[in-house]
């Protein structure tokens, strides 16, 4: 997994460099199939940008923004709508199930077929 971050019109101290990588970490430790996650700082007008892009397996491909005129806040939400729609998908997945075995959201029961002497019950 590669963590990439890219600074524009602006520069940056190290530490907030360090801020993102580690809340990236975070956030692909709780997603493990995360493979990319580039992250764009930028300064536009009075107001600071984040912006992250997260690619992962089967085409997953996520995108957050957000400004703020404190580059930390813009960063924190940014993480924070990136990861809610990691969830909302991941979530998706999850409960996925054929059509046939659901009915009005619950899950039916289906019945198995026995062989007695009879014949199938």
């Amino acid at each position: 997994m590669s963590i990439e971050v890219t600074i524009r019109h602006m520069k940056v101290p190290k530490a907030i460099q360090s801020y993102v990588t580690d809340k990236m970490e975070a956030l692909s430790e709780s997603f493990p199939r995360i493979e990319h996650i580039h992250v764009i700082l930028d300064h536009e007008k009075r107001s600071n940008v984040a912006e992250i892009v997260v690619k992962a397996r089967n085409h997953i491909h996520i995108e957050a923004e957000e400004s703020s005129e404190n580059l930390r806040a813009a960063i924190d939400v940014a993480t924070e709508k990136a990861e809610r729609q990691l969830r909302k998908l991941r979530d998706k997945v999850q409960d996925h199930r054929p059509r046939a075995a659901r009915k009005n959201g619950d899950l039916i029961e289906t019945v198995v077929e026995e062989e007695f002497e009879g014949g199938v019950l």
